[in-house]
């Protein structure tokens, strides 16, 4: 078929045939994944191309993570950079240290061992502190606590949500760092009262408590980082929406095949994935 015969078919001019360029015509069709892109982007900031790549599938895309990272780039959209994470631990205490119970532990199903650690939020003029409990083998957050104090309590209500949320089934393991707020008789009896198995991270190393430690830097980078609460009440709130909502329901992560805590969790054995 002849080029005059072809432009005629298609309503184009011979002109505008030669002046087509088949590089642009990629640009035209990134329009609509773009605009996918950024919305994810904008609805998850810290996510970078692994977690936008595999949400964009989940919507039914067809695209690889090059052609996702180039449009990142180009839109600048690329996650930011982490800052340091800081500890609470007081492991000055006179209180029984436990040993380490998870050393060569691989969580195989919920309810297998929990993990538990501290973290502090600065406000325009005060410090608060978040303290929260997970479950180690869906990372997710299932007890959470937020008061202006280090004292037990704080600790103690993490724990106590747990507990009214999940049970406590025979062989529970429950794992923290050697902090005051874990040691302490308050915290160590109800977990001896629902018969928890007590397990505590070796001294200087915090690697044994990491998946804990790890969703801390987590909420600190994606949610603490980008937000000036104006108080307690606008911290909690906030916190609040980030870990029921964002983190637990719609967050994917990546130890879990790119499914978000709540969604790995209530999925049958058959179709999970190794941590």
């Amino acid at each position: 078929m002849t080029t005059t015969r072809m432009t005629s078919l298609a309503g184009l001019s011979r002109a505008t045939y030669y002046r087509f360029d088949p590089e642009e015509f990629p640009a035209v069709q990134d329009v609509e994944l773009r605009d996918a892109i950024q919305r994810i982007a904008l609805r998850h900031p810290a996510y970078g191309r692994p977690r936008i790549t595999a949400e964009l599938k989940r919507q039914d895309w067809e695209v690889n993570h090059k052609r996702v990272g180039r449009i990142l780039r180009e839109d600048n959209l690329l996650c930011i950079r982490k800052k340091k994470f800081l500890s609470t631990t007081d492991s000055k205490h006179g209180f029984r240290v436990y040993p380490n119970l998870t050393r060569k532990l691989v969580p195989t199903h919920r309810n297998q061992l929990w993990v538990a650690d501290i973290t502090y939020i600065r406000l325009a003029e005060e410090f608060i502190y978040l303290a929260v409990v997970l479950d180690a083998y869906s990372r997710l957050v299932i007890g959470w606590s937020l008061d202006r104090t280090l004292e037990a309590k704080l600790a103690v209500g993490a724990l106590q949500m747990a507990i009214d949320k999940r049970g406590t089934p025979a062989g529970l393991i429950h794992h923290s760092d050697r902090g005051v707020q874990y040691a302490c008789g308050d915290y160590t009896k109800l977990l001896g009262d629902h018969k928890i198995q007590i397990s505590m991270s070796a001294k200087g190393n915090p690697y044994d408590n990491a998946k804990a430690e790890s969703f801390m830097k987590t909420l600190k980078h994606e949610e603490v980082y980008r937000v000036e609460y104006r108080d307690m009440a606008d911290a909690r709130r906030g916190i609040h929406h980030f870990l029921e909502r964002t983190y637990n329901r719609n967050r994917l992560h990546s130890a879990l095949g790119y499914k978000p805590p709540a969604e790995f969790d209530s999925l049958p054995a058959a179709e999970k994935v190794p941590a």
